[in-house]
Order: structure tokens, then C-alpha cells, then sequence
């Protein structure tokens, strides 16, 4: 019975320990960032044609890259071959820190009760917003 106890105090410790990192982190993340970002997403025929030859060579496989034209910005992440259509993506975050622009996206898949083409299909998201110089972009 006391090794149970003992087991059970470690667990719980271990929970707390992992609820106070996981906490920590994410308050420092809110203090680094300095706002959301505004952004549209561009459709292929608003796309400049060098990014989109770009994205043809890579949208086999996962990408993401980002390409810059005067003041605009064009940031594009692809999720690679899909077994079928019906897929989207989200942008969950958008936002600047000190050092770096934040995006946060996800890939999300047709619904069961959608009617899809069972063809492979290679989903794609490019948005297109202010240029802002010396900012790394961070994928997340």
C-alpha cells in the first residue's frame, strides 16, 4: 500500500510539474507577441506567377515558403498529395513578435457526409499581407 501511495504522489507531481512548463510557456508567448496580423488569402489567379510556378514544383510534398514583391508579403504552406479532395486549410494564428512573424495553420479533412472525387489532390493556402523587413518567418 505505501508503494502505491508513493507512485500515485509521483504521478501527481509529474502532472503539476508538466501543468506549470506548459503554463510558463505559454505566458511567455503572450508576452513576445506584439499583435495580430491582418491578412487576405489569395486565390491562384492573385497569385504572382513566379510564386506560382513555385508551388507547382513543391506541392507534391509538405511546403512552406514565403516570397516578397515590393511592400507585399506572400506566405504559402502546402500539406503535400492528399488521397482524395475535400481538404482545407485554416489559419489559426497570424501574429508579430519582436523578431519573427508567427503562422499557425491546419490542415483539415472533408467531412464525412461530404461528396469528394476519390483523385489525389495536393491542398495549398497563400496569404498575402504587409511586408515587414528583418522578421524571420516561424511555421508552426
Amino acid at each position: 500500500m505505501a508503494v502505491c501511495k508513493k507512485i500515485l504522489i509521483l504521478t501527481m507531481s509529474a502532472v503539476f510539474l508538466c501543468a506549470v512548463l506548459l503554463g510558463c510557456s505559454t505566458e511567455q508567448e503572450a508576452k513576445d507577441r506584439l499583435r495580430d496580423l491582418d491578412f487576405t488569402v489569395v486565390g491562384q489567379d492573385q497569385q504572382p506567377e513566379t510564386l506560382k510556378e513555385i508551388i507547382g514544383e513543391k506541392s507534391a510534398n509538405a511546403f512552406q515558403i514565403s516570397y516578397t514583391i515590393g511592400e507585399d508579403l506572400y506566405i504559402a504552406v502546402g500539406y503535400g498529395q492528399q488521397p482524395s479532395g475535400g481538404y482545407s486549410i485554416c489559419v489559426n494564428e497570424f501574429y508579430e513578435t519582436e523578431d519573427a512573424l508567427h503562422i499557425d495553420t491546419t490542415l483539415i479533412g472533408p467531412g464525412k457526409a461530404e461528396n469528394v472525387t476519390n483523385t489525389p489532390t495536393t491542398p495549398y493556402i497563400v496569404i498575402k499581407t504587409k511586408n515587414i523587413e528583418d522578421k524571420r518567418i516561424e511555421f508552426q
